[in-house]
């Protein structure tokens, strides 16, 4: 072994897997960067999908919770408190999940912006419920006086 090649070797390479050891220094390198780069692009990937120009990251984080324990009062807590359940315990009765060993969701899949059709499907029902009840009100109470004439001059 030339002593000139030793000197130059990383600490524990021996000559024999010197080529292997930098071709695997190279690999994971390669790995460890297309990690770090997908890892950077997963979170505003995900929140495009799901509407994050239209719906605030609060709003996706509520459509989610109410997707997911198909409840339309569910809402995250922003912040989370300290020491307390997690947000999920209060909706687990209303989610329609297999419960068990390995739980099995049964909420539909979530496509391309599909939250913000939830929601504006969601508002919809509850405009026309309340104006449901807006419109049984005055009709149920016939003694209510209508509005006086203003005078003509």
């Amino acid at each position: 072994m030339n002593t000139s090649t030793a000197e130059s070797l990383p600490l524990g390479t021996t000559a024999h897997y010197a080529t292997m050891h930098k071709w695997l220094q190279r690999a994971l390198l390669v790995c460890l960067t297309v990690l770090v780069l997908e890892a950077s692009f997963t979170l505003p990937g995900l929140l495009i999908w799901f509407g994050w120009p239209t719906l605030s990251l609060v709003q996706v984080c509520d459509e989610l919770m109410k997707v997911r324990y198909s409840d339309d009062n569910a809402q995250c807590l922003v912040p989370q408190p300290l020491f307390i359940a997690s947000e999920g315990q209060a909706y687990k009765k209303s989610a329609q999940d297999d419960w068990g060993i390995q739980p099995r969701p049964r909420y539909k899949r979530i496509g391309y912006r599909d939250l913000v059709r939830f929601r504006d499907e969601r508002l919809a029902r509850e405009a026309a419920a309340a104006q449901h009840r807006g419109q049984l009100v005055p009709a149920s109470a016939d003694t209510t006086p209508a509005e006086p004439a203003s005078p003509t001059h």
